[in-house]
């Protein structure tokens, strides 16, 4: 296969995979990946199928691919190519929870500064950085990467990485509990979606919606949240997005918990487990089974409770997830304190308190600890932050 009928193949897989068809669109380029001489094509067609494995929450097929495409950059030797290929190796780390060899590959590819395509690739490589950053619940270096990949989007005029990037400090000023920046910046994702997209990826709209969702919920606007999250989950199921579609199960399940409907979010949170078992989001497995534990504590089943804990601890441990450890000592200490079992109780408080003074999380004005409950954060250049009180 020639390099024009290559760019024929690929732009008819493009064609079929934005039309709903993406089984038929992945086996146009298998074809063309199997039978092209042309490295460059092969590079792009290699570009198409980590996307699309991305996209249905294939990590595995997703990092598979992008160790193809390193190989395929290495045989064309411009150093353009390799920049991209080893961001598809940190995105595929990163989707798998591998956090510290995303920022690793991310490292890599500031180092290899090509040409202009490498510094527009910039902008990307930090919001990746930023997420595994948040990943491992180092804050300070996450809103760094965000801020840079902010700016990347700024200059580049990319409306597209500056509404990523948005969906992403959403997400981080959730686990800090500025629930106002939490809703702040995904509305202003959903208005780039409005203003910029219409010949956007429908993903970029349900991205927005599920981030909102999940600041309304923690807002305590259940009926806004329901009405954002079931937008989100139409696109996910209309687009296969199986990782959206698992996030979006998990936060109806938290709604059904906050309006203390324990039956209704039982199921949710199951189906919502399977698919993150499915395609191997730990990071989601943690936020599931912190719903389910809350559930046993609300039905005073607190042994049940404590077995749902276990599960979620061995998983936040392998991942190096701060946050979530954190937050499984303060269910601890809450169930013990209820059983009276005091020693227990003590080495949960103990562990607790190690894990805010690891993650640096204490107001440099106040000395308060940030994060216990919702508070207006203020960041200073230097990117530490503090209570805006």
């Amino acid at each position: 296969m020639g390099q024009d009928q290559t760019k024929q193949q690929i732009e008819k897989g493009l064609h079929l995979y934005q039309s709903n068809q993406t089984e038929k669109a992945l086996r146009v380029w298998m074809r063309v990946l199997e039978k092209s001489a042309d490295p460059a094509g092969r590079f792009r067609v290699l570009g198409c199928l980590i996307t699309a494995h991305a996209e249905m929450g294939r990590y595995k097929d997703m990092l598979k691919f992008a160790v193809v495409q390193i190989d395929t950059a290495r045989e064309l030797e411009d150093p353009d190519f390799l920049t991209e290929s080893y961001l598809n190796l940190a995105r595929s780390n990163e989707k798998l929870c591998e956090f510290q060899k995303t920022i690793s590959y991310c490292k890599t590819c500031l180092n290899m500064q090509g040409t202009t395509v490498s510094m527009q690739l910039n902008g990307q490589v930090s919001l990746s950085m930023g997420n595994a950053f948040l990943g491992l619940s180092i804050f300070q270096k996450a809103l760094e990467c965000f801020e840079k990949a902010l700016r990347y989007a700024h200059n580049n005029d990319d409306k597209m990485l500056e509404c990523r990037v948005c969906c992403s400090l959403g997400n981080f000023y959730t686990q800090i509990k500025d629930y106002e920046k939490a809703l702040f910046f995904p509305c202003k994702a959903a208005e780039l979606v409005n203003d910029y997209g219409k010949g956007w990826s429908l993903k970029y709209r349900a991205m927005s919606q599920y981030h909102m969702a999940v600041a309304y919920r923690k807002l305590g606007r259940l009926a806004d949240a329901m009405d954002c999250c079931e937008e989100s989950m139409k696109i996910a199921l209309q687009h296969g997005d199986r990782p959206l579609q698992a996030l979006c199960l998990l936060c109806f399940a938290d709604i059904h918990r906050s309006r203390r409907d324990v039956q209704t979010a039982f199921p949710r949170y199951d189906s919502s487990m399977s698919i993150m078992t499915e395609i191997g989001n730990r990071l989601g497995l943690i936020q599931v089974l912190l719903g389910v534990t809350k559930c046993w504590m609300i039905q005073k089943e607190l042994d049940k409770a404590l077995e749902s804990i276990e599960k979620a601890q061995e998983l936040a441990e392998g991942l190096g997830n701060k946050l979530g450890l954190l937050k499984l000592h303060c269910l601890c200490e809450k169930i013990y304190r209820t059983k009276e079992q005091q020693r227990e109780l003590r080495d949960h408080v103990v562990k607790f308190h190690e894990c805010v003074e690891e993650m640096e999380l204490y107001c440099g004005m106040c000395g308060e600890s940030i994060g216990e409950k919702n508070n207006q954060l203020q960041a200073l250049p230097c990117s530490h932050f503090f209570h805006l009180k």
